[in-house]
């Protein structure tokens, strides 16, 4: 099969080698408009169960990328000036240009032809006329999608807070939140290391904090410097760093798109990762959903077949899969958009809560009473049975009334 895949982002590198793997003789080129080792962000986070099902698609792939992630076990957040610290499972990162550099290069030895600076104009670019599978694995802004937006379905909902996505040379040994209250509301910030030498660092505020802290205007230079006083102590004193390439540029303040697709393929054109769908950084699953997708597509088209019937199985299968990952990606973001309802409890408990912001309940009950609830699940099994009965429920029941 002769194959196109638009993106060269962990999912479209992946897919690549997943389908080598199975047939050396599928001819497969991955476009990607970027020059090599050009990449957005700083880190990337992923759990345990990720390297199981890497290790099943590949395992030197999964070794590789095993190999260059840090890992931690502990979360800590500092509240106001007091800090808190919770034992968690373990959880990896690993820098954004490394995993590429990492997958393009197993790519590569396994005969992917990679074309960097070579970005595809749409589903009618002469580069995909001969494809006999085009793998859009080109994004949220996906042009391949967009030249069929009515067959996908695409909705897009945008998120209140505003964040944005920095590095520090601060090194975390702990995935780390800090949230502090300013004259103008609260500001927090998530981070985590991904190599020796950097952390990632997301802020996020409400839009009243951001205008009322003047972050509205100021150039990235003047952003990192304020950003730097109010996280000091989480910082230690490390500098922050940003993207911009000169001193004037306005920082890089964003709101979250959370993009849902109502099919996954048309014709012979199939979505992959970020082009299908998005979940809210906060539960630090976007790159493992990717991943899943590439695994599931390639899982899809094993043993040939009519390709139709295959790509069906694909979405529907990864649509079912993703229920549960956007649902507590949702209600994760919302927590933070209602964070003051939060911030009155005392750290510990306003802790034990943002370890359970995805839940549906959460919402619903007075956070003290729910925190009280929680803890006596924890003694008791016929409660803790009623609340994992009754969680999956309502969600549903919510999830039904917001699509009516």
């Amino acid at each position: 099969m002769k194959i196109a895949c638009v993106g060269g982002g962990p999912a479209g590198l992946y897919f690549s080698i997943l389908m080598k793997r199975q047939d050396p003789s599928h001819d497969i080129t991955v476009y990607e408009r970027n020059p090599a080792g050009s990449t957005y962000g700083w880190g990337v986070t992923y759990w345990a169960g990720l390297l199981d099902k890497l290790r099943a698609g590949d395992p030197e792939s999964a070794r590789a990328v095993d190999e260059a992630s840090v890992r931690w076990t502990d979360g800590v957040a500092i509240v106001r000036d007091e800090r808190t610290v919770h034992r968690g499972d373990e959880g990896f990162g690993i820098g954004r240009r490394r995993m590429l550099t990492l997958l393009a290069e197993r790519a590569e030895s396994l005969g992917v032809r990679l074309a960097f600076e070579h970005g595809i104009s749409g589903p009618d670019d002469p580069e995909l006329a001969d494809a006999d599978l085009v793998v859009a694995a080109d994004g949220v802004n996906s042009v391949l999608r967009e030249a069929h937006a009515t067959h996908f379905g695409a909705e897009v909902a945008t998120g209140r807070n505003h964040y944005i996505w920095l590095g520090t040379t601060k090194v975390f040994d702990s995935f780390s939140f800090a949230f502090k209250e300013t004259d103008h509301g609260w500001i927090w910030c998530y981070a985590y290391g991904f190599s020796g030498e950097r952390s990632t660092c997301v802020v996020e505020c409400s839009p009243e904090t951001w205008t009322g802290l003047g972050l509205d205007t100021m150039s990235e230079p003047d952003t990192l410097n304020a950003l730097e006083k109010i996280f000091t102590d989480l910082l230690d004193g490390q500098a922050l760093i940003g993207r911009a390439q000169h001193a004037e540029a306005a920082a890089q303040w964003l709101n979250f798109r959370t993009l849902t697709t109502r099919t996954w393929h048309h014709g012979n054109l199939v979505l992959l990762g970020d082009a299908a769908h998005t979940t809210h950084y906060s539960i630090g699953a976007g790159t493992t959903l990717a991943l899943e997708d590439a695994l599931a597509l390639a899982d899809a088209l094993r043993d040939g077949g009519d390709l139709d019937a295959a790509l069906t199985r694909y979405g529907k299968r990864r649509h079912a899969e993703l229920l549960s990952a956007q649902s507590a990606a949702r209600y994760s973001a919302q927590w933070y958009e209602n964070l003051p309802r939060y911030m009155g409890l005392e750290p510990r408990q306003m802790f034990a809560l943002l370890g359970q912001r995805h839940s549906p309940l959460l919402p619903h009950i007075p956070p003290q009473l729910y925190y009280r609830i929680d803890r006596a699940a924890e003694q008791l099994e016929p409660l803790r049975r009623f609340k994992r009965w009754l969680g999956p429920r309502m969600a549903r029941a919510l999830h039904a009334r917001t699509r009516a």
